[in-house]
């Protein structure tokens, strides 16, 4: 009696899914074959026919056709213990190479590459790149980074974390920064455009024809961003770019200014002018923690998007390129949504301290506030902080 193969029954999107491993190129072959098997079947072919065609044994596709109806496409993923090709490698020498690439560097260099770790241990590149691949390790890419030393971390933390997840009723919050020293560059030469297999290019040496400093604050719940830019950084600038804040937003509404802790922000007139003023709110974040400040993402999109490939011919340049992005950003505002709460950026900060610790005892230690003497203390519109409950 015939034996007849169980039918193999694929939604489009299955189909689909299938061609996709097939034909990527960094599917594994074993995959490969076993999606082939997958889409034979489901095309209504027996298990003798696709054992011919794929030169396989027939109760392998038998195997494979009973495997999707129960488990589904994704099974094509999945190696059952034992099978496949036995390491070449064993634990003990892997684990000497993680060791030599974490814990020593080659002489002369500050970091491993794929051949000279390989030379040094006496394998193929091929073997040390299949390695790191496998433990994410990625020696030749690197960070910058500093842990803040505020002694008041936690309370401007605490302050400024909760005006992002439950925002002050009535009012509207604004974080407040500066981004100087932006250059209008001129390239010596133009570069070459965009085309299939080739990106575009700009020379390496350049014609600088001045800087501008823009002063924004960008409305954290509209995604608004308001721009001033001005030749110089200084509190007059800074209080210039306030009172168009005050007329930005008209009426008696409270304003929340998120922060930091440049010397403009503290400067006897500006706290003379927000003493006057009793509607602005600062919250100043910890120092060295500019990551807290939500536009600081912004003025990354505008450094990716306008300024960084721009040409400019001079500051009016310049300027009008700044402008154009901030109106076309403003035409269609997309908010930065904070989501991380005070617990999980302490437990982060913990183990950083802790891994710190243990590079160099000490570096993490608070820094304390220098005494000033009386005679030449000065008003400051530093706001008491308050206490606020952990979120």
């Amino acid at each position: 009696m015939t034996r007849r193969s169980a039918p193999v029954i694929l939604a489009e999107t299955e189909r689909n899914r299938l061609e996709q491993w097939m034909r990527a190129g960094s599917t594994p072959q074993q995959v490969v074959l076993h999606a082939m098997i997958i889409a034979a079947a489901a095309q209504g072919r027996s298990d003798r026919a696709i054992a011919a065609a794929l030169g396989i044994q027939r109760r392998t596709a038998a195997l494979w056709r009973q495997r999707v109806n129960e488990q589904g496409i994704g099974c094509v993923w999945e190696v059952a213990p034992g099978r496949g090709r036995k390491p070449r490698y064993g634990p003990t020498k892997v684990k000497r190479w993680i060791e030599a690439t974490l814990r020593s560097r080659p002489k002369g260099s500050t970091h491993w590459s794929t051949r000279s770790l390989a030379c040094a241990q006496g394998v193929s590149k091929s073997t040390i790149h299949r390695l790191w691949q496998d433990h994410q390790l990625k020696p030749h890419l690197n960070k910058t980074f500093k842990l803040s030393r505020d002694p008041l971390f936690l309370e401007k933390l605490t302050d400024v974390v909760g005006v992002y997840l439950t925002p002050p009723q009535n009012a509207v919050v604004l974080c407040v920064d500066e981004k100087s020293q932006i250059q209008a560059l001129d390239r010596t030469q133009p570069g070459l455009p965009l085309k299939p297999g080739r990106c575009g290019t700009y020379t390496h040496d350049y014609v600088r024809h001045g800087t501008t400093t823009l002063f924004a604050a960008l409305h954290v719940l509209e995604g608004r961003v308001i721009g001033e830019c001005y030749s110089r950084h200084r509190h007059d600038e800074f209080l210039r770019f306030l009172r168009r804040l005050d007329s930005e937003f008209p009426g008696k509404r409270a304003l929340h200014l998120i922060l930091d802790n440049y010397g403009t922000h503290k400067h006897p007139r500006v706290c003379q002018w927000l003493s006057r003023h009793p509607r602005f709110v600062l919250h100043f974040i910890p120092t060295s923690s500019s990551w807290l400040n939500l536009v600081e993402r912004w003025f990354e999109e505008l450094t990716q998007k306008a300024v960084r490939r721009g040409t400019f011919h001079s500051v009016r340049d310049l300027l009008c390129a700044i402008r154009a992005f901030l109106d076309a950003w403003n035409d269609n505002p997309r908010p930065f949504v904070w989501t991380a709460s005070v617990d999980r950026i302490l437990a982060k900060i913990a183990r950083c301290r802790e891994r710190l610790e243990q590079v160099q005892p000490g570096c993490t230690r608070v820094t304390q506030r220098k005494k000033i003497p009386a005679n030449r203390r000065t008003s400051s519109c530093h706001p008491p902080i308050l206490p606020a409950p952990r979120l």
